[in-house]
């Protein structure tokens, strides 16, 4: 676009913050059975981690190299983080405000505390000396530091005390004690009632016993954070080895964030900083316990369904379908499942009965996030077995995940797969398996395409779309994708997928610029989109230009979106609204008008750079009427929510949608699992 205007976009990062109050709002909200609270507010520290660790860390690598180069959206880095260090400063008060003000009184109300070491009786704190003694003193080790013994090394989002200590001859002195992550990071006490004490608080009443030799003067709980942002070199002979070098490097990143409890010795502060090296603003005081991810683990203990959402229910769509028969049904018509209203168990069983099935040649598959117990990974191995070719794409550069993802390679090629560690310069994100069956004298390809990853765990908690199918072109266009992964054929055009990275930012465009002719002819125009990202500048510039066209335009985005909707003569025609309830939203849907003649395309990538050029992504149609109708719907329902969904306004702030007294309430989320 040529209009310059310096409110056009929203800069990534700040959107992101957004995204995570959002996620805090949930937390807060009283209508919530109180643990569902506990579990957002341990989700939006958690995210606040990695946020930390991926893109705090890129724009502070950035300023220290003097950069002053702009992002696609014309900020500088240090204007950037200038904004930045006081909204997370802000956002993390709200975070201890929403846990002492509100969790803690509501857990309370149904008798389930956390004690301090001081609330506690005789009988309970005869206890707690027996448990620290047998089981927390053994694993502890104790560094003082000084008398030329080193600051030691501190293991990113550990839980750690730093103690001032003297000597004998009141010589200041430190000390630090890791708190092992294999330990509880609560205890539960005995009796009836669900009282519990935090390790940090019992390590620190038994201090005095861990350092003997030395008058203990304070302590405090701290926590770093350590820069995650590392990419992998792919210019060595091994991707393999490339990763695990990147691995190691992650752990000794420096450090972008030290939380501190608030209490304590002013000198133990000053010591960490200096020693970290962390200046003023990288240091977060809190008013609570470090680290409250642990909620998202307390949420999951065996508590009464009175304190959690109401159980849904997913229904098994192949469940009536007889054993030996569900290439039968996907034979006869395309076959939708959306996740986690109909199960998972879909997927699995369709990769287990390829693996048993006699006339089954081959089976190839995507692998970009899976579970830590994956029935796929066992049924791949079980086709090995079974004398099946089959070949298995793992992304070894999905990140956080690359550890977890090396050894279910080792797994599969140990188990006999062909495996492919991904492809130099891109990661492999697109969602595929393809089953080669023998039928007669002819073979048949069977094909599942979807959103999200082939995970048995997060398809219980993440929305997701995928298809079965064996459309005829669909299945050669898989084949010479797999293929391209195999580096055994060019990325060449495709007669149905849309596949990056070459295709898929044309693709958006051209259908774009097909709804502005649409709408200067006077035809039928729209677009509605739901991802998980809209970030892409030629994409939010195209969207404007439609806009001012007079395409309506509603786009459903989960997290960053840098696109400011309603302002006028650039985007009073375009719509933004993000849903975030109890299941995160994961599904990438695209809706074109077309002159009345619509079009629905799912597949696996977000409106950003990375998915549109630097990632193997593929987007598919719907063309079964039937299929896309129900797609058409669920777009309408969630343009409807009026109990998730918050809407942003022309400066870039989001708003919750609040229902009218007599107005139908519509949570798309519920809704779903009725229709589905």
């Amino acid at each position: 676009m040529s209009r310059k205007n310096k409110f056009m976009y929203n800069n990534r990062e700040l959107s992101w913050l957004e995204f995570n109050h959002r996620i805090l709002e949930e937390a807060n909200d009283s209508s919530h059975p109180i643990l569902e609270c506990a579990k957002f507010l341990g989700i939006s520290s958690s995210n606040l981690d990695e946020f930390f660790m991926v893109r705090v860390s890129g724009l502070i690598k950035r300023i220290d190299k003097n950069s002053d180069k702009k992002d696609v959206f014309g900020m500088k880095p240090k204007k950037i983080f200038k904004k930045l260090e006081k909204k997370i400063h802000k956002f993390s008060k709200r975070q201890y405000r929403c846990y002492n003000g509100f969790i803690l009184p509501k857990l309370k109300k149904f008798d389930i505390k956390f004690l301090s070491m001081r609330e506690l009786e005789d009988s309970q704190k005869v206890f707690l000396k027996e448990y620290f003694k047998n089981k927390i003193y053994p694993v502890l080790t104790p560094l003082a530091i000084g008398y030329g013994r080193p600051f030691p090394f501190v293991v990113g989002r550990n839980l750690n005390i730093a103690v001032e200590l003297a000597d004998e001859k009141d010589n200041k002195l430190f000390g630090v004690v890791s708190i092992p992550s294999v330990l509880p990071r609560y205890i539960k006490l005995p009796g009836i009632s669900d009282y519990y004490v935090l390790i940090e608080d019992l390590i620190i009443s038994e201090i005095h016993n861990i350092f003997e030799l030395y008058e203990v003067k304070s302590s405090r709980v701290f926590r770093i954070t350590r820069n995650s942002d590392l990419d992998v070199s792919e210019e060595g002979e091994s991707l393999l080895q490339e990763v695990k070098k990147t691995i190691k490097k992650r752990r000794r990143g420096d450090v972008v964030r030290l939380e501190i409890s608030n209490r304590g010795n002013k000198n133990i502060k000053k010591f960490l900083a200096k020693n970290l090296k962390v200046k003023k603003y990288d240091i977060y005081e809190e008013s609570g316990p470090i680290d409250l991810s642990f909620l998202s683990k307390f949420y999951r203990e065996p508590w009464s369904e009175d304190l959690k959402f109401k159980k849904q229910h997913s229904v098994s769509i192949f469940e009536n379908v007889p054993e030996g028969k569900l290439f039968d049904l996907i034979r006869s018509k395309d076959v939708l499942v959306c996740h986690p209203f109909e199960s998972f168990d879909a997927v699995v069983s369709f990769v287990k009965q390829a693996a048993v099935d006699s006339n089954v040649i081959a089976i190839k598959q995507t692998l970009y996030r899976v579970s830590g117990n994956s029935p796929i990974i066992d049924a791949l191995i079980e086709a090995v077995e079974n004398g099946k070719q089959v070949t298995a794409f793992v992304e070894l550069k999905a990140r956080f995940d690359e550890e977890n993802n090396i050894l279910w390679a080792q797994k599969l090629e140990k188990g006999g797969c062909h495996v492919i560690h991904g492809i130099p310069g891109y990661k492999i994100h697109c969602k595929a398996i393809m089953i080669v069956k023998k039928e007669g004298s002819n073979i048949r390809r069977y094909i599942h395409l979807g959103t999200g990853n082939y995970n048995d765990i997060t398809s219980k908690y993440y929305t997701d779309i995928g298809l079965f199918t064996c459309n005829k072109k669909i299945g050669e266009d898989v084949s010479n994708l797999f293929n391209f992964l195999t580096g055994y054929s060019e990325n060449k055009n495709y007669k149905k997928l849309i596949v990056s990275p070459q295709g898929t930012r044309k693709f958006i465009i051209d259908m774009i610029d097909n709804e502005i002719k649409n709408a200067k002819k006077g035809t039928k125009s729209k677009i509605v989109i739901k991802v998980n990202a809209v970030l892409d500048k030629s994409i939010i510039d195209k969207l404007y230009e439609a806009s001012n066209c007079g395409v309506k335009i509603n786009l459903i985005v989960r997290g960053i979106c840098g696109l400011i909707p309603g302002v006028k003569k650039m985007s009073e025609n375009i719509r933004i609204r993000s849903i975030v309830g109890r299941l995160l939203e994961h599904s990438r849907i695209f809706y074109f008008e077309n002159a009345g003649n619509n079009k629905v395309y799912i597949g696996s990538a977000d409106l950003m750079r990375r998915n549109l050029d630097k990632r193997v992504e593929v987007l598919f149609p719907i063309e079964d009427s039937k299929i896309k109708s129900q797609l058409i719907n669920m777009l309408q329902i969630m343009l409807a929510d009026n109990v998730n969904a918050r809407e942003e306004d022309n400066k870039g702030r989001y708003h919750r949608l609040f229902h009218e007294k007599n107005e139908k309430i519509i949570d798309s989320q519920s809704e779903f699992f009725h229709l589905l």
